[in-house]
């Protein structure tokens, strides 16, 4: 139901929705929840996979290493949550408009 519902999404509607779940597991990480920051991280990666099986897109994929890195603290890619909220946040934009 919800693969249906999630193809029927422009790319910024999608993009926009993860950028949500990506505030939320790092909110929940900083407040020393793991558990459910886990679970936002998984629910990121559901999404994001939606995304990449219906776009096919590079940008996508390098997203989701990203993603990873950042959520396991790897930090191989030095890129912050705030540059990702930022990236996240000119979708969230482009839906109000």
């Amino acid at each position: 139901m919800i693969a249906e519902k999630w193809k029927q999404m422009s790319i910024a509607q999608q993009m926009g929705n993860m950028g949500s779940e990506f505030s939320r597991m790092v909110s929940l990480k900083r407040r020393g929840n793991p558990i459910y920051a886990e679970n936002s991280f998984k629910r990121l990666m559901e999404l994001l996979e939606l995304t990449i099986s219906q776009r096919k897109n590079k940008e996508l994929l390098i997203l989701k290493e990203v993603l990873e890195d950042l959520f396991f603290d790897e930090n191989k890619y030095d890129v912050s949550t705030d540059s990702l909220r930022k990236y996240f946040i000119n979708f969230a934009l482009l839906i109000s408009n």
